[in-house]
């Protein structure tokens, strides 16, 4: 990895709160939250590598929010997304986007300075699958990001929380049956169990076999003295909200 910015400020309770505030709006104003949150994440990740001159690949890049804060930092960004509709979700219309799966990346081995995927896990069915690609397309000594969004957390059934704690399809139904049609982040279709205990599981497999290194497990939105509660079995599936593993190629 490149000399990293230690500049980077601590994470306080003000940002905390900056990012609560501007989430309640993600549906209302997604451009407020999606922009404060790449700018707030781009900063995070410039704590363990140089952005400067490095090749991103943002795996389910979406509408295109993290372009300009990836290419601010003078990284050179490529986003993923499957979805035709995401893609113009925002009116913009990068150049620098595929079309294609997290779980098969149409991107050769080793070629990616940082691989960067925010809140996608929880949307693919086989997540261990979509990391592996991650850490394939990734250059030795290159970043690998990975944020999600745990089932158990208060929002982890999106649209549908906090029903999903009854039950992914009941929340998902009940949605339905209220709205008149069937959410977008729909249980077993488009949203799925994503535990962290799972994710570590995989960490802990790839670490063993010398693929990657473990540099962080934090809760993405918590202020530093609140990190602890990632390390608790059962509680930082409940109180993470958000939760972020950082790795580098072995």
């Amino acid at each position: 990895m490149g000399v990293a910015d230690h500049t980077h400020r601590r994470p306080d309770l003000r940002r905390s709160v900056e990012l609560f505030r501007a989430f309640k709006v993600e549906q209302t104003d997604p451009a407020r939250f999606y922009g404060l949150l790449a700018r707030d994440t781009v900063a995070q990740v410039s704590q363990w590598t140089a952005l400067t001159g490095q090749r991103v690949l943002d795996v389910g890049g979406g509408p295109g929010y993290f372009a300009d804060a990836f290419e601010a930092a003078g990284a050179s960004y490529a986003g993923l997304e499957p979805d035709a509709g995401e893609l113009t979700a925002a009116g913009i219309t990068g150049q620098n986007t595929l079309r294609g799966s997290g779980l098969a990346l149409p991107i050769a081995d080793a070629s990616v300075d940082v691989a960067f995927s925010s809140n996608v896990l929880e949307h693919v069915p086989a997540p261990r699958v979509m990391a592996d690609e991650m850490v394939r397309v990734t250059r030795r000594g290159g970043l690998i990001y990975l944020s999600w969004t745990p089932w158990l957390s208060p929002w982890g059934g999106h649209e549908t929380s906090p029903w999903h704690y009854l039950g992914g399809d009941r929340a998902a139904n009940r949605y339905a049956e209220k709205m008149g049609h069937r959410p977008k982040n729909d249980f077993g279709t488009s949203l799925f169990a994503c535990p962290i205990s799972e994710m570590l599981d995989w960490t802990r497999e790839a670490e063993q076999a010398g693929r990657v290194r473990r540099v962080a497990v934090l809760p993405r939105y918590h202020p530093w003295w609140a990190h602890w509660v990632i390390t608790v079995p059962g509680l930082r599936e409940v109180v993470s909200w958000n939760a972020v593993i950082v790795l580098e190629k072995r």
